[in-house]
């Protein structure tokens, strides 16, 4: 009776693993293959589907040139996806973002009739917990892709075209879990961005990164909703931590508040609540807001970086100083010409905006994607062994002796984002 009951156990496991793989068929093509969902316009997400087009109108037809949304219910966790990009009718040129705006392929040309496979770990979350706990989510945060109960593709480009989708539950890689404020976290909506998103466009098919950051958290409030330990109930030996705080941290007031108390205990709490799981941790000092005085940025975060050099150094952690590269990268695009980076446009810029953006702290787009290459960088100075997971492509463009250079940022002609079809006037929270 045991052994059948054994048995029994290991079906409905070897089921519940093949109910969590999905492929779809977004081709013009007829034919039908078995274990393939071919996909037709009139297949939309809603409580009673699994799968479908989302957030916006379908396509008018399979393989037009129209962006398109496309959500799978998953359970929380890792999963491969595998996208077949290109088209055997026309040329194409495809990017693909995951959950809310996680940049994973980025402009890829396809010459008519070829097809392109590209692979990479989408991490997906609830705020659920447990039975007990949930995060302690924001209202603004209510909305958010990475909440809802699904895994969303995003497939936009200047002529996008997908033919496939491939999604397999992946229990195996590691994960990189970030834990941050609003220069870290997936913003939804243009024009915003933080490194937090565009980091994942470096990284392949070898690891995940989970996004846990929210705009206007400090370390202590981040612990106090319970977005740590979320990020902990899913941590795994093996896996990593990247915590930049410092940024709100030093707008706090009251007893026991500052940078070598408060902050600094709060900071040994992350190190703790890792190293127990197997992980490692790892800190990266805050980014300097855009604050010129003759041509240099003045520090503007009072002793909060040096605090969490001070932590880092006496508890073995491994730090990245954005703090430092930011100033440089900053000042090399010079003052006027670092507004380029940040949330800087005239009223107009953006459907529905009445007033001018000038905010000196939230990047854009291409400001994002530049210090996410910062991040990457302090992570190959550190030779962490994460760095083995980075895409060929970008070991290529930046070997080890010629590494990316925050002194000599990319030309903005030379960064191309296809906008995603939605706005906020409003500005995330913190400064």
């Amino acid at each position: 009776m045991h052994r059948l009951a054994t048995l029994f156990l290991a079906l409905l496991m070897m089921s519940a693993v093949r109910a969590q793989s999905w492929t779809f068929d977004f081709s013009s093509s007829k034919s039908r293959q078995a274990g393939v969902t071919k996909v037709a316009t009139t297949d939309r997400y809603d409580s009673s589907s699994d799968y479908g087009f989302d957030f916006i109108a379908s396509p008018t037809k399979i393989g037009s040139t129209e962006p398109f949304f496309f959500s799978v219910r998953v359970p929380d966790g890792n999963y491969r996806v595998t996208v077949t990009l290109g088209s055997r009718r026309r040329a194409a040129v495809t990017t693909v973002r995951a959950e809310s705006r996680r940049l994973f392929v980025e402009n890829m040309a396809t010459k008519k009739g070829e097809l392109r496979d590209v692979a990479f770990i989408v991490h997906k979350h609830s705020p659920q917990i447990d039975e007990h706990q949930r995060m302690r989510l924001k209202p603004r945060e209510l909305q958010k892709l990475n909440f809802d109960d699904r895994l969303t593709l995003e497939i936009n480009g200047d002529a996008p075209a997908c033919t496939r989708i491939r999604i397999e539950r992946d229990d195996t890689v590691p994960t990189l879990f970030l834990c941050g404020n609003s220069t870290v976290v997936d913003q939804d909506n243009e024009p915003w961005a933080s490194w937090g998103q565009m980091i994942t466009r470096w990284f392949g098919d070898k690891i995940a990164v989970a996004n846990f950051a929210e705009s206007g958290e400090t370390a202590s409030t981040f612990i106090a909703a319970n977005r740590l330990e979320k990020a902990l109930s899913m941590m795994k030996a093996g896996d990593y931590l990247i915590a930049e705080f410092g940024h709100n941290d030093q707008k706090q007031r009251g007893p026991g508040m500052g940078a070598y108390y408060n902050f600094s205990t709060a900071l040994k709490t992350f190190i703790d609540e890792t190293r127990a799981r197997g992980a490692m941790p790892i800190f990266v000092t805050p980014t300097q807001r855009r604050t010129f005085n003759n041509g240099h940025i003045q520090d503007s975060h009072a002793n909060y970086p040096e605090a969490m050099r001070a932590v880092a150094q006496r508890e073995n952690v491994p730090l990245i100083d954005l703090n430092e590269m930011t100033r440089t990268l900053y000042e090399a695009l010079g003052e006027e010409g670092s507004k380029r980076a940040f949330v800087h446009y005239p009223a107009g810029s953006y459907p529905g905006q009445t007033s001018d953006f000038k905010d000196n702290t939230h990047f854009n787009p291409y400001g994002a994607y530049e210090i996410a290459k910062c991040i990457i960088e302090g992570m190959r100075q550190l030779q962490l062994p994460l760095c083995s997971a980075l895409r060929e492509e970008y070991v290529q463009k930046y070997p080890l002796g010629a590494p990316f250079n925050p002194a000599q940022p990319d030309e903005l002609s030379s960064f191309h984002w296809v906008d995603s079809p939605f706005f906020e006037a409003q500005k995330p929270d913190g400064n």
